[in-house]
């Protein structure tokens, strides 16, 4: 490793020798400013760059190629360090997706396991940009990074979608992500940190703030469904207000982002710093982590764009072939939204939670859980609206009435299992379960009839949209 000195990396204001003290202690109090008698790491000679935080300190500045690949490869955990053997397979899914546009399922196949780690060259790319920055904000970063594989995803089915043919699959996938979130990987991080623990204890800030905030995310996706599915019946039209209903709801839910952000980094974030510093305590390995070779700013930004362009091409080339899946093998738009598509975007996101879990850091991997679960209904379901608002697209948020009935039972359920602050295996084991249970039902729950989510004419001339024909036959 590359120890020199740069210009513009100034010593710390000591001779460089280890001090004798623990490394694990944080070296930052929550308002930025340094603990007295406490010191900051020296595995890299005592550097510090300014403006970066100690725990991101890479002691190098630039791009250095050859320590850029052995540091992506060897990745922030044990499990995120294999995922990267599937790297071969990123450029033969995108080239086949080129040679051979006839060959569905290959594609298909392809694509959804390259999906996996340039999705983890994602994460773990933000987890190293995190590092150098305060940590609520790091947090933020870092999870709003692992979500643009969803947003991405979204705006792809969106935009190529034919009059609301995708429709129904994102609304599917946007349940699909909230369930992944909340039932499989929250409970693989309690059965993680649950196997070499009797329980796990977690600050009730960050379970109660989450799990409201949830709650109001889960009313406001199902009024929509609950309005037209209780008036359709006396007037069809009356699913044409649903649509202007979805809409209000999509910005009233990016005010509460906002408000949720403001709460999170600026008027409450000297509480959330402290948890989160107070959890780092408890990591099993922090002064192994700490003394690792990190990435540069520049290398994490490179980190991130290589991954970005990568997981645009795969997104194209998966959504290309859902209606191949659908028509010609038969597979549900709920299993392919509710279960398919969830689990590939979320892979990253839900290593470094369950790694998060088993070092015992369980604020760490419920703020990550929660934090994604809150973009996801908060930030990235309102994004995909206005944007199909913006292309006359009918996305809206009307629900089948399995979906709505199914969210509304997985928040009382995780609500019930953070209520007293505290988790095990057992709550682990039951949430994965639960999920397992939905999986199934999705995979037998038929397509709506054709035209079913769809606008007529009629409808779509009265709300400015593109209208689908295929429509007109079910009306």
């Amino acid at each position: 490793m590359n120890h020199r000195r740069s210009r513009d990396v100034p010593p710390t204001g000591y001779d460089g020798a280890e001090p004798k003290h623990d490394p694990s202690v944080p070296p930052h109090s929550s308002n930025g400013k340094p603990h007295k008698s406490r010191f900051l790491p020296t595995f890299h000679k005592g550097q510090q760059t300014p403006g970066i935080a100690p725990d991101g300190e890479s002691g190098r500045k630039g791009f250095h190629p050859l320590k850029f690949m052995r540091i992506c490869a060897r990745s922030s955990s044990k499990m995120s360090s294999a995922v990267n053997v599937l790297w071969p397979v990123v450029p033969a899914a995108i080239a086949i997706y080129f040679a051979r546009p006839e060959w569905h399922l290959t594609i298909f196949i392809l694509n959804y396991i390259a999906m996996v780690p340039s999705a983890n060259l994602l994460g773990f790319a933000g987890q190293e940009l995190a590092r150098k920055l305060p940590k609520v904000m790091g947090i933020i970063i870092e999870t709003t990074l692992g979500s643009l594989v969803e947003i991405i995803l979204f705006l792809v089915l969106i935009v190529r979608s034919v009059g609301d043919e995708n429709v129904q699959v994102i609304r599917a996938a946007i349940l699909g992500s909230l369930l992944a979130n909340l039932l499989l990987c929250l409970g693989l991080c309690f059965i993680a940190g649950g196997i070499k623990r009797d329980e796990q204890t977690f600050h009730e800030a960050i379970s109660e703030v989450g799990t409201g905030l949830m709650l109001v995310a889960a009313m406001g996706l199902i009024i929509p469904s609950v309005y037209a599915n209780t008036l359709v019946q006396a007037e069809p039209l009356f699913r044409n207000e649903a649509l202007s209903i979805s809409r209000a709801i999509a910005i009233m839910f990016l005010v509460a982002y906002g408000v949720y952000l403001v709460f999170q980094t600026h008027t409450h974030h000297g509480l959330y710093d402290d948890i989160l510093e107070a959890d780092e305590l408890k990591d099993t390995d922090r002064h192994r982590d700490l003394a690792k070779q990190k990435l540069t700013f520049t290398e994490a930004l490179i980190g991130i764009a290589i991954a970005i362009a990568c997981v645009a091409l795969i997104a194209v080339a998966l959504i290309d072939q859902i209606h191949y899946l659908v028509v010609d093998r038969g597979i549900s738009d709920a299993f392919v939204g509710l279960i398919l598509i969830p689990l590939v975007e979320k892979a990253a996101e839900h290593l470094t939670a369950v790694d998060e879990a088993w070092d015992n850091q369980a604020n760490f991997a419920l703020a990550h859980v929660l934090g994604a679960s809150i973009q996801t209904a908060l930030l990235n379901t309102p994004l995909v609206i206005i944007v199909g608002w913006g292309l006359n697209k009918g996305m809206d948020l009307n629900f089948e009435i399995f979906d709505t009935v199914v969210l509304i039972l997985a928040v009382l359920v995780v609500g019930n299992f953070l209520r007293d602050g505290k988790s095990n295996y057992l709550e682990g084991t039951l949430c994965v379960i639960v999920y397992i249970i939905i999986a199934i039902c999705a995979f037998y729950y038929p397509n709506p009839p054709e035209g079913h989510t769809s606008y007529t004419t009629t409808e779509a001339a009265t709300l400015g949209l593109q209208p689908d024909p295929a429509a007109e036959g079910h009306h």
